[in-house]
């Protein structure tokens, strides 16, 4: 495997968690010829840019970490999203990661070289990089979605989106509009609500609230987690719940009783935090425990008994220059507006966050505006070679992040050191292989949640513009053997910089 003719055998698009992962893991496996660049000034992806108040992570701390570098001394069961912060940070020191990223780096463009088989990579400084390959971590979380409703250029207070927190606005005393009852909204409204004079909560949607079995650790139970099996029996209690509460119930619906017994607790969470009647009728889901991603919070529903916080349903008509009006002609007066509108997810222009050119200028985000969303494992396409990705279509199936990061990861070094070992510049998944893990997904999705009738009401982030829903459906235990026992067969391994012969191993 050649590198001449590149600045970097490997550039990596992204300085998340997913990055990071990916950087670690490269290397441990020898490859060290590699780049790390991010359009932000520093490391951690979500946990860089969504700093508002009450943001932690919604699965236990536990879970979400990598394996192989597990943190003792978290403070609570559910982390804050500065110890989240803290962590990326100390992972790319202690693997000695910061010397290879380069920050403020935003990729507008990489095109796939095939006189050269390499990719350039264009950057909103003028610049161009060049690597062997490209591995895509960009996230899914870090590009806020602003809502289409019209007149909100219009208002004249100030406006803010939960993942751009402007920590210079003192919220006391004012009166707050907040559109959205998502996943940031569940944890910054228990926040704020205290401090404000009127907070006036806009819901489209209700979501799943489920209670959440967090507390601070004490000293003992960090003690605990040093002795030996103590951390290793804390991780599989927690992997095992986060697996109970969305993989399992989400795509096994139709045969585990999982969702079913969710939405009991949830039901029963609703009905002993929220006093009043008709507020807890509003605040209850119309749709299957898992059409969307449910929030866990011991907090959020009982904000709803508040003399001052406002639960409006009504649709938004639209932004006035002093406050939201709804469909029936009510304005609520507001200073500040917050959207807690989530980000863009299952949508074009977000997976990868930049234009990408395959084999004969091919453009990834066409192909899947024709073809549907889909990818090999969730990892490659064909007609884009030497190019992965850590969360592409059917990658994910709703388990911690860490453990996509990890499988993805180990997906892609098997081919890399495949390559290494026959001397291949080029890799590339076949068309039929492609063709094949599709189908087996889309044969799978009958016993999902996310067709069951109830769902047509969510309104979730989940499906895609083709109607699918590009989640892996399948349980993580599986998702982790197939990342590590793929059939190698299903990739091409190119000799030279053009195609000419091809080595095909296990």
């Amino acid at each position: 495997m050649t590198t001449a003719g590149v600045d970097n055998e490997i550039v990596i698009v992204g300085a998340g968690f997913s990055g990071i992962g990916a950087a670690i893991e490269l290397r441990k496996a020898g490859f060290d010829d590699f780049l790390i660049v991010d359009d932000a000034d520093g490391v951690g992806g979500t946990w860089h840019w969504n700093t508002y108040p009450g943001v932690a992570v919604d699965i236990p701390s536990f879970s979400y970490q990598f394996s192989f570098e597990q943190r003792t001394d978290w403070s609570r069961v559910y982390a804050p999203g500065r110890e989240l912060k803290a962590y990326a940070e100390s992972c790319v020191d202690k693997y000695e990661l910061r010397s290879r990223i380069r920050f403020g780096t935003t990729v507008l463009a990489a095109d796939f070289d095939e006189e050269g088989g390499r990719w350039v990579l264009r950057t909103a400084d003028g610049a161009e990089l060049t690597a062997r390959f490209v591995i895509s971590a960009t996230g899914v979380l870090t590009r806020p979605k602003l809502p289409e409703i019209a007149g909100i250029e219009e208002f004249a207070g100030i406006t803010m989106h939960t993942s751009r927190w402007d920590h210079r606005q003192d919220l006391r005393g004012k009166r707050v509009a907040i559109i959205g009852t998502g996943a940031s909204a569940v944890q910054v409204i228990p926040e704020i609500a205290p401090e404000v004079e009127q907070l006036t909560v806009f819901q489209r949607t209700p979501i799943w609230c489920l209670p959440r079995p967090d507390m601070p650790l004490p000293a003992a139970a960090r003690l605990a987690l040093k002795v030996p099996g103590g951390r290793a029996l804390t991780r599989l209690i927690s992997q095992t719940y986060v697996e109970l509460t969305f993989p399992l119930a989400a795509h096994y619906y139709t045969s585990l009783p999982t969702a079913a017994i969710g939405e009991r607790a949830g039901l029963a969470h609703l009905r002993r935090q929220v006093k009043d009647p008709a507020t807890r009728a509003a605040l209850t889901p119309k749709y299957a425990l898992g059409c969307k991603r449910p929030s866990f919070s011991n907090d959020y529903l009982a904000t709803f008994n508040r003399s001052n916080v406002t639960l409006e349903t009504d649709a938004i008509a639209e932004v006035t220059a002093t406050g939201v009006r709804t469909a029936s002609g009510v304005e609520h007066a507001a200073d500040v507006l917050i959207l807690a509108t989530g980000f863009k997810v299952m949508e074009s222009g977000n997976m990868p966050t930049y234009d990408l050119h395959g084999v004969g200028g091919r453009d990834l985000e066409k192909w899947w505006d024709e073809n549907r969303l889909q990818a090999y494992e969730g990892v490659t396409v064909p007609g884009f070679p030497n190019y992965f990705s850590i969360i592409g279509p059917y990658g994910y199936n709703g388990a911690s992040y860490f453990t996509l990061i990890e499988n993805q990861t180990r997906h892609i070094l098997r081919c890399l050191r495949h390559a290494r070992t026959v001397g291949a510049a080029r890799v590339e998944v076949s068309g039929e292989a492609n063709d094949r893990f599709f189908r087996e997904m889309l044969a799978r999705r009958g016993g999902q949640v996310f067709w069951q009738d109830s769902c047509a009401v969510a309104n979730s982030y989940y499906f895609d513009q083709h109607g699918d829903v590009p989640l892996r459906p399948s349980s993580t235990v599986e998702s982790a053997w197939r990342s590590g026992h793929f059939d190698l067969d299903d990739y091409e391994f190119t000799h030279g910089e053009r195609p000419a012969e091809v080595s095909r191993s296990r």
